[in-house]
């Protein structure tokens, strides 16, 4: 079994391994770890899952007579963290405080002036059913075609779709019929190598923690046969003498219905054989093994624990992190493989930060001083306040400088910037941030993330007798100090 070269002071721990901390968190204190599986424990090869999960959409959607023969998996039309307008036709990039900084109407990247005028009074709510967020990666292919197809929308190309809504809930359930069919999952088990990208450090972060006493957990929405073949081929090789990848977890369990496995009491069933057999539980569950349905209420019984002592990790914002948080109070780990990326394009494009930062003090400088002598030529000619110490000619005269000054920097700023602002996608930009805010994606994870990082064998490096601490939260009037 492969093992990843021990952090040190000679190897440090590089960004987009590292565990990021939002809330103090114990890990010593930490009784058990729940994962789900898809994206988590399991990374897939994104843009190939998704141009597969695209032409199976595309299949059904040409089989009830759409005109999409034409149309092809475009990866960049859309990424996690945008927010869908089923209202207006149109996938929005906002900041964390709901305010709409990017938008296209299908594929057509919204116009400033035209952008402002459909969203100026408006601010993202996720509460609201008109907005719908992409949490994970599983939502970019019906994204993708969401925006093709409000395009032929707009050219009237349909008959029977009364609005973005109503051609939103069709693509939707024609996502859910394909993966519900469940061929691209057979694809995924005859060819793994293909769709999966391998991480040969998790199976040693898991084997760390349980041999630290932590209690392991499962929780999929995948079935039992696809989660049976998938962490058989995938764990498996990489653990030690012929151990089983069940026997890593106390409870596995399948078919969970997240998230009300989180919010309701359902039925549980246990897996009695390699072939799915099911029995079902009456009252408690009996013991280590595999399970389907049920809920977290019969998982907390078993275990003998609740709250802050379990910590879960998940990829999905909703479903894994925010339902945990609010409704049992768990501790909660978000998985963003992208940091990995974003940070690398982020560290390549250091330079031109440092020199925007330095062009933008500049500017802030001279916006100041040209604040300043406008309001001396105002008082000066209004005949009220102090006297400025120059007279109306030279204060005419250096606000002239100053607008010139200004109006180069901002043509030597504009090519940085826009670079700066196309890092990680070309058209949304960085995951994190849109212009000099943090996203709304950042903003959720944030508040319901208590820690987040790329990837579940990032554990290597913050061991499970590791405390991690946040760092310290700056406001507007600290960040000088």
């Amino acid at each position: 079994m492969a093992s990843p070269q021990a952090p040190s002071p000679l190897y440090p721990v590089p960004r987009g391994r590292e565990v990021y901390c939002n809330r103090t968190l114990n890990l010593r204190a930490i009784k058990a770890i729940g994962y789900d599986m898809d994206y988590t424990l399991i990374h897939y090869k994104v843009d190939a899952w998704e141009q597969r999960a695209y032409a199976y959409l595309k299949q059904k959607l040409e089989d009830a007579g759409w005109p999409v023969a034409d149309l092809e998996y475009q990866p960049r039309l859309a990424m996690r963290g945008l927010v869908i307008d089923t209202a207006l036709g149109n996938i929005v990039k906002a900041d964390r405080f709901g305010y709409i900084r990017l938008a296209s109407h299908g594929t057509r990247r919204l116009p400033f002036d035209e952008q402002r005028r459909a969203y100026s009074r408006e601010l993202v709510e996720l509460g609201e059913p008109r907005w719908l967020f992409l949490n994970t990666f599983f939502s970019l292919s019906e994204a993708c075609m969401y925006a093709q197809l409000v395009d032929r929308f707009d050219a009237r190309r349909f008959s029977d779709i009364v609005g973005y809504a109503d051609l939103w809930r069709r693509v939707h359930r024609g996502l859910d019929e394909a993966h519900a069919e469940g061929r691209l999952k057979a694809e995924i088990i005859a060819d793994p190598d293909r769709y999966v990208e391998a991480d040969p450090e998790v199976a040693l972060a898991l084997l760390d923690q349980k041999a630290s006493g932590k209690r392991l957990l499962l929780v999929t929405n995948s079935d039992w046969d696809y989660t049976r073949q998938v962490m058989e081929a995938c764990l498996e090789p990489r653990l030690p003498g012929g151990m089983k990848w069940r026997d890593l977890f106390d409870l596995a369990v399948v078919s969970a219905h997240k998230p009300t496995f989180f919010s309701h009491v359902a039925p549980a069933f246990e897996v009695v054989n390699e072939e799915g057999l099911l029995r079902p539980v009456t009252g408690p569950l009996r013991g280590p093994g595999v399970y389907v349905n049920g809920s977290a209420t019969l998982v907390e019984r078993y275990l003998g624990l609740s709250g802050a002592e379990i910590l879960y990790v998940g990829d999905h914002l909703y479903v894994d992190v925010r339902v945990t948080k609010d409704i049992l109070r768990w501790r909660t780990a978000l998985l963003v493989r992208e940091l990995e990326r974003e940070l690398t394009e982020s560290a390549a494009a250091a330079a031109d930060q440092a020199r925007l930062d330095e062009l933008m003090a500049e500017k802030a400088a001279l916006e100041f001083e040209h604040a300043q002598t406008r309001l001396g030529l105002q008082r000066l000619q209004q005949g009220y306040g102090p006297a400025p110490a120059a007279p109306l000619p030279a204060l005419d005269a250096r606000l002239g400088e100053l607008r010139a000054r200004l109006e180069r920097l901002d043509q030597e700023i504009a090519p940085i910037a826009t670079a700066l602002g196309r890092l990680f996608n070309p058209v949304w930009g960085p995951l994190m941030r849109t212009g000099g805010e943090k996203s709304h994606l950042a903003w959720q994870v944030e508040r319901f993330a208590d820690i987040y990082t790329s990837r579940v064998s990032n554990f290597l490096y913050q061991t499970p007798f590791a405390y991690l601490r946040p760092p310290r939260g700056t406001l507007p009037h600290e960040a000088g100090d």
